[in-house]
């Protein structure tokens, strides 16, 4: 049933990712009430009240207590992955639907029995996966599936970031350099969104995977700072990422398809036009460009902090579900099982 506006719960620790995103796209969104934030350290509260201000801002040490004492429509949760299932249930059994932080879990069981538990309760279950509402990518899967690009070939997707962050003490005494408190290393970081894009826009599902899982840089860091996978997908498409923290700053990025009437190739974290091709019969002839003037790269987090509050406000579906959530983790586990085994992985 709609509602006029929400109540909106935090869930977060000093060392919980993108709080300060997080933060700046609840001050912009519509359909938000009253807010309240739960940190055991307290260490976030003056970042919150000097963000959302504090007239409209209730303050928790005990996350179990904001849940219960709050009672918010909507938790958003941004924790170390290891810490973040418990918390998702809690909320899940409170009724409350949830926007966590990828990945969310550790263990691809864990995340598997929330995604049981939300549609049990009937609570929408959303990773922040953003790049999804960005514009490319939305026109890129209207061009998917208006059919301009025809059979879906192959598909060809880089993800690289910098080794630099690597080389920092703090980092390699961080959770995120444990594989027991991250999950793995930049593939379920960051190679995750591509993962997710890719089928998102293809609208197909990734169903084998093989490939490797490595420390090339050397650093002394337990999780993979480079992930290559060969991607098989349901309908028949092929394709490869290459997912890696390779440079000395900033990122190269690649998402290209090629299909039996045309092509694309965008670059999402650079200001350059997506590029597409088609021979269908409704097409414009030779190479197209489209940019993206919407400002989405200022704050990617704010369209999808309010789509997702507008799914919890049943006004629209949400930005991502719980089970594309679930199979996208599915993938990135079992490229770690194929690298661990030399085996090609089936994902279900």
């Amino acid at each position: 049933m709609k509602t006029e506006s929400i109540k909106l719960g935090i869930v977060t620790e000093p060392s919980g990712a993108h709080l300060d995103l997080y933060l700046k796209s609840i001050g912009n969104c519509q359909g938000i009430g009253q807010v309240a934030i739960a940190d055991t350290s307290g260490r976030s509260f003056e970042a919150a009240k000097k963000v959302l201000g504090g007239a409209h801002l209730d303050l928790f040490l005990d996350y179990h207590e904001m849940i219960k004492g709050f009672k918010p429509g909507m938790v958003l949760i941004t924790l170390e992955p290891h810490h973040s299932p418990l918390l998702i249930e809690t909320a899940l059994e409170a009724n409350c639907h949830v926007l966590s932080e990828k990945p969310a879990c550790v263990r691809i069981e864990d995340f598997d029995r929330l995604v049981h538990l939300a549609k049990l309760r009937q609570r929408h279950l959303m990773l922040t996966l953003a790049n999804r509402l960005s514009p490319q990518v939305k026109k890129a899967k209207g061009l998917v599936q208006s059919g301009f690009l025809g059979k879906l070939y192959g598909a060809n997707l880089y993800l690289i970031a910098d080794q630099t962050r690597l080389t920092k003490r703090d980092y390699q005494r961080s959770w995120r350099a444990i594989k027991t408190q991250a999950g793995g290393g930049h593939l379920i970081w960051l190679g995750i969104h591509w993962l997710d894009l890719i089928q998102y826009i293809s609208g197909d599902r990734i169903r084998q995977v093989c490939g490797f899982s490595e420390n090339v840089g050397g650093q002394p860091i337990e999780v993979e700072d480079a992930a290559v996978m060969a991607l098989k997908f349901e309908k028949g498409m092929v394709g490869t990422l290459q997912s890696g923290y390779y440079l000395d700053r900033n990122y190269h990025t690649q998402i290209a398809i090629w299909g039996s009437e045309g092509w694309l190739r965008c670059d999402l974290m650079a200001d350059m036009p997506m590029q597409w091709y088609s021979t269908h019969s409704a097409a414009p002839q030779g190479i197209q460009f489209f940019s993206d003037t919407t400002d989405f790269l200022s704050n990617q987090y704010l369209p999808l902090v309010q789509a997702a509050v507008n799914a919890a406000r049943d006004l629209q579906e949400p930005p991502i579900t719980g089970d594309e959530a679930l199979h996208v983790l599915k993938v990135i586990f079992a490229l770690y099982r194929a690298a661990e085994t030399g085996s090609t992985q089936i994902v279900s």
